[in-house]
């Protein structure tokens, strides 16, 4: 069985590769990398690439995959979209995150991209259902510049100074993959979330 992940950045591959190794030796993954599709998602909106991401999925089911995971937020629910056509299930790696924070009723969400939040809030949304939750939002001022400069180091820096000033919440959710290693390096006693981890391992049981 082969999992294939579309990403937007060629940082995340060997974020999952070593997820893998750590939790699901043995899993085949094939890593597809568009950074394009952030790029115009962020200029004119996720459904602008929807039909380019719903080809470059049916384009791994033909090439094997059994399963796919779309490691991008801001294109997720595009993503999961495609798979009505493509016969295969398509997990969003946020979801996991997200069923776990909507159990809180006080949710705070760090985005390092503001084009992240209103899939991450549409996804809390779906996640509560009719559970009252209070969900606040922060951009990271600077992250995503120090990200896309290739200072990864910079930018958890920053994510996690800014999860240590959060106050009053019960929760601390990590909207975009990038984020993920701030988690090691808050000193916050709030839970804080990430989603490789969860959303790997949804997919992997999907995929098995």
């Amino acid at each position: 069985m082969t999992l294939a992940l579309l990403h937007t950045s060629p940082a995340h591959v060997p974020v999952f590769d070593a997820l893998r190794d750590t939790d699901h030796p043995g899993l085949a993954l094939r890593h597809l990398v568009h950074e394009d599709l952030l790029t115009r998602a962020r200029e004119s909106g996720p459904e602008a690439v929807a039909d380019d991401v719903r080809a470059l999925l049916a384009g791994a089911v033909a090439e094997g995959a059994s399963a796919i995971l779309c490691t991008c937020s801001t294109i997720g629910a595009v993503a999961e979209s495609a798979a009505e056509t493509i016969g295969v299930p398509v997990l969003r790696v946020d979801r996991p995150m997200a069923s776990a924070a909507a159990e809180r009723e006080r949710v705070v969400v760090l985005a390092a991209l503001a084009s992240t939040l209103a899939p991450t809030l549409a996804l809390l949304a779906e996640e509560a259902g009719d559970r009252s939750v209070e969900v606040r939002t922060v951009v990271v001022d600077g992250a995503w510049a120090r990200f896309e400069a290739g200072d990864r180091d910079g930018c958890l820096d920053l994510v996690a100074a800014a999860a240590d000033a959060v106050r009053d919440a019960d929760v601390i959710v990590l909207a975009q993959t990038s984020m993920a290693g701030a988690v090691t390096r808050t000193a916050t006693r709030i839970p804080v979330l990430s989603s490789p981890r969860p959303g790997l391992a949804a997919a992997a049981a999907v995929a098995r």
